[in-house]
């Protein structure tokens, strides 16, 4: 296999790859907060949540519902600032994988990446980390609704 890239565009592509998916898997987790209500433990994140309290018809009384799941939309998420924190962290570990399965073609293929394309996608990693990072910096904003 030949490729496009040199030793430090390899290294690059490693890192790209691990920090896409943990920013993928930390994105898609439901363990941004812990805590516990009505004794017992409760984790939520910008779309999914575990353990959460629902309204028993039968004995109209609220129970903790013991299992994970997303909201049942877009608009069931808590409130505006989690919403707006959901699509652009998305966008964020969007725009960090495309980069890193564009690098790891540049490794099997030759002249897949150049030193322009190189700089566009390390541009383009650059947007989608602040684009994380505003997300996670708004997160606890929703925290008051």
């Amino acid at each position: 296999m030949a490729s496009s890239l040199t030793c430090a565009g390899v290294i690059w592509t490693l890192l790209s790859l691990l920090c896409a998916a943990a920013s993928c898997v930390g994105f898609f987790m439901p363990y941004w907060l812990l805590g516990s209500q009505m004794d017992k433990p409760v984790s939520f994140g910008t779309f999914r949540r575990c353990s959460y309290p629902v309204r028993d018809e039968e004995s109209q009384a609220t129970v903790i519902l013991e299992q994970c799941g997303r909201y049942a939309s877009f608009q069931g998420i808590p409130s505006l600032e989690w919403r707006i924190c959901t699509v652009v962290t998305g966008v964020g570990c969007g725009l960090l994988l495309l980069v890193a399965l564009t690098a790891l073609m540049g490794c099997c293929i030759s002249d897949l990446i150049s030193r322009t394309i190189g700089r566009v996608a390390g541009g383009i990693q650059f947007v989608g980390g602040l684009l994380i990072g505003s997300g996670c910096a708004l997160y606890p904003a929703g925290l008051g609704q």
